[in-house]
C-alpha cells in the first residue's frame, strides 16, 4: 500500500511562528492576508512565508528540505510548470529575493504569494518616489460604443465603422423611412464601404 506525499504532516512538520500555519502549506490559490498594516512590515511578513524550508537536527538548521526539481521549496508540494503559464515563478533564491538559486520551484499557492510580493515591492518603490502606484496599473481598453449602455440608435460614426468592418446595418422591421432618412443611411453605408475598400487595397498589392 503506497502512501501519498503530504508535506507538513505531524512528523517533521515545518515549524513556523509568523502569520498562519496554513500559509506554509500547499493549498488553493488564494491572496495572502497581511497581519501588518505598514507596507514595509507587510513585505517582511510575506518574505518570511516564502523562505525555503530548511532541514533540522535538534536545534540546528542546515541545508534545504525541499530543494528538489518540481518541488515547492516552501512546502514540498509537487508541481511541474508549463512554459506558457503566466503564473510561472522565477527560480527561487535562498533568501527569497537574494541569495543563491535553488533547484526547486514554488507551488501555485506560493507562486501567487511571490507575485503579490513583487507588486508590494513596486508599490513601496513608487511611494518612496512620490508616485501613485495605481496609475501605473494598465487598465483594459473598452470601446466607446460599450460605455454608452444599451444601444437604441447608432451615430453616423458607428454606422460607418461597423460597415467598414463588414457588418450590414438595416433599420428595424416595421420602420418607415422617409426619403431623407433613406438617403442618409445609404450615404453612411457608402462611406463605410469606401473605408472597407481602403483596407483591401494594400492586401491586393501584397498579392501582386
Amino acid at each position: 500500500m503506497s502512501m501519498a506525499f503530504q508535506p507538513g504532516g505531524l512528523i517533521g512538520a515545518p515549524a513556523y511562528l509568523g502569520g498562519s500555519i496554513g500559509d506554509r502549506h500547499s493549498g488553493p490559490l488564494t491572496e495572502y492576508t497581511y497581519a501588518a498594516i505598514k507596507p514595509k512590515k507587510q513585505l517582511k511578513e510575506i518574505r518570511k512565508v516564502l523562505l525555503p524550508e530548511k532541514k533540522r537536527f535538534l536545534f540546528f538548521k542546515y541545508g534545504f528540505k525541499y530543494n528538489l526539481m518540481h518541488r515547492c521549496v516552501v512546502c514540498g508540494a509537487f508541481h511541474q510548470w508549463e512554459s506558457s503559464d503566466d503564473l510561472r515563478p522565477p527560480i527561487p533564491l535562498a533568501g527569497v529575493n537574494k541569495g543563491r538559486p535553488l533547484g526547486g520551484t514554488y507551488c501555485p499557492k506560493h507562486a501567487g504569494f511571490y507575485k503579490q510580493m513583487e507588486m508590494l515591492e513596486q508599490q513601496i518603490l513608487a511611494d518612496e518616489h512620490g508616485l501613485e502606484f495605481k496609475s501605473y496599473i494598465p487598465k483594459p481598453k473598452i470601446p466607446n460604443i460599450m460605455n454608452r449602455g444599451p444601444l437604441r440608435d447608432l451615430s453616423p460614426q458607428d454606422i460607418t465603422s461597423l460597415v467598414a468592418s463588414g457588418w450590414v446595418i438595416e433599420p428595424p422591421q416595421g420602420t418607415k423611412e422617409t426619403p431623407h432618412m433613406q438617403y442618409t443611411r445609404i450615404m453612411l453605408e457608402v462611406n463605410g464601404k469606401m473605408a472597407q475598400i481602403q483596407k483591401i487595397i494594400p492586401l491586393l498589392e501584397v498579392e501582386e
